[in-house]
C-alpha cells in the first residue's frame, strides 16, 4: 500500500510490531515543510469530523512541529496570541457578526 504520508516518529516500529515492513524516508526541508501543511488539513479534517480531544491534540502536534521547522518558540507564539487577544479580543464571548452598515 502506498501512501507517502508523514507520520509520528513510532508508526514505523508500531508497523513492525505489527509483522509489517514499513518502507519510509527522512523527507528533506521543503518535503517536510508541505507534508506538514497537508498533515494540518487532515488533522483539521479530522477534527471537523470528530471533534474530541484527541483530534484536537493531533492538531497542536502538528502545530508544534510547525512552529520548530519555521524557529518559531512556542512561548513567543504564546505571547503573540496573548498581544492578538489583549487588542483584538477572543472569542469567549461567542459574537456573530451578522452584517455592518
Amino acid at each position: 500500500m502506498k501512501l507517502n504520508k508523514l507520520v509520528r516518529d513510532k508508526i514505523p516500529d508500531i508497523i513492525k510490531k505489527d509483522g509489517q515492513e514499513p518502507a519510509t524516508h527522512i523527507a528533506e526541508e521543503k518535503e517536510y515543510s508541505e507534508a506538514l501543511t497537508r498533515k494540518l488539513h487532515e488533522e483539521v479534517g479530522e477534527f471537523l469530523d470528530n471533534p474530541c480531544v484527541e483530534e484536537a491534540a493531533d492538531i497542536l502536534e502538528v502545530l508544534h512541529a510547525i512552529c520548530a521547522l519555521r524557529g518559531v518558540n512556542l512561548e513567543f507564539l504564546e505571547q503573540i496570541r496573548q498581544k492578538k487577544a489583549d487588542e483584538r479580543g477572543g472569542f469567549k464571548q461567542r459574537i456573530i457578526l451578522d452584517k455592518t452598515e
